[in-house]
């Protein structure tokens, strides 16, 4: 089939890579504008419009894909599919309507679970021990249209939303272009979703990053594994802002206040509501990441330390 890919950051591209080595004919790439990026704030190319600039491969690039002269030129190059992974942009119906056999989404959850922007981050927040991808046909609703294919992948316990969306990215290309192969040959059916089972995942925000020291400490290292990478999980200490990495459960410490630090030469804990957690590295503001230990011994942490706000201002 003739295809134009839509699709913007770097989960994207194994997905391109493998639209690429496949029996279809990829004649463009449609990514979000380009953004400023970096300390310089200097304007950068998506990557997968990087990916398709090294290629050769128009790149369409449209503030919104409602501009009618995005519509004029994907009418023109007249794909006979947009496949879609992690474009960034709700799709109009004058838009859905120009490829004859539409726009196929790839979404990196079991749908209709976690429908939206951070599927893989509120599977992991929320403790789902099974995820996986889902390839289906995109309409007006959000991710809610028929599904031709799915995987399933664990989630396993020290999985971060980063290692879990690598390895969706991946599996999920496969499926992508299994379910392209099977839109061509005539030979899949696009199944309706359950009317049961919706969960929404809207994006993680930065407040939403910030480590509830009062929570208990599973829901801690939920927490910050959801927002590993991004937008990466932090707390404070004497207000500054401490980034946080993922954390270890100390079933073997005694008690420890939530919130409050507890550091000797081999560990940094940190109380919750249950056990305390043991952190990883930090990056307290200004500094480079460092392990937990050597940040301990230089930030001053004799006497009564606490991160973040008391529990009963929050």
């Amino acid at each position: 089939m003739r295809l134009v890919f839509a699709g913007t950051p770097d989960v994207a591209l194994p997905a391109l890579e493998a639209i690429d080595a496949s029996t279809h004919d990829l004649v463009a790439v449609v990514t979000r504008p380009d953004a400023a990026a970096g300390r310089g704030r200097a304007m950068r190319r998506s990557p997968a419009g990087e990916w398709a600039d090294e290629r050769g491969v128009e790149v369409l690039t449209p503030k919104k894909p409602s501009e009618p002269d995005f519509l004029a030129r994907l009418a023109e190059i007249a794909p006979d599919c947009v496949p879609v992974v992690a474009y960034g942009a709700l799709v109009p119906p004058a838009a859905l309507a120009i490829p004859a056999r539409g726009w196929i989404n790839l979404h990196f959850s079991l749908l209709p679970a976690w429908r939206g922007a951070a599927p893989v981050q509120h599977a992991v927040l929320h403790g789902d021990e099974m995820t996986g991808a889902s390839v289906f046909q995109l309409e007006t609703g959000l991710d809610t249209g028929p599904v031709f294919g799915t995987l399933i992948e664990e989630i396993r316990p020290t999985d971060t939303a980063g290692d879990l969306l690598g390895r969706l990215s991946v599996d999920g290309a496969s499926l992508l272009v299994a379910v392209l192969d099977a839109i061509e040959s005539g030979g899949v059916d696009a199944v309706p979703q359950p009317e049961t089972g919706v969960s929404m995942a809207p994006k993680i925000m930065v407040a939403d990053a910030e480590v509830r020291w009062s929570e208990p400490a599973f829901a801690v290292d939920r927490r910050v594994r959801a927002c590993t990478p991004e937008p990466g999980a932090w707390t404070t200490i004497r207000g500054e802002r401490l980034k946080i990495t993922p954390v270890r459960i100390a079933t073997d410490a005694p008690h420890v206040e939530p919130g409050h630090v507890a550091a000797d030469k081999a560990r940094v804990l940190v109380g919750t509501a249950t056990n305390p957690v043991v952190l990883g590295d930090v990056q307290a503001a200004g500094k480079r990441p460092m392990p937990a230990v050597d940040w301990a011994r230089g930030a001053h942490l004799d006497g009564d330390v606490r991160l973040g706000e008391p529990p009963d201002v929050r």
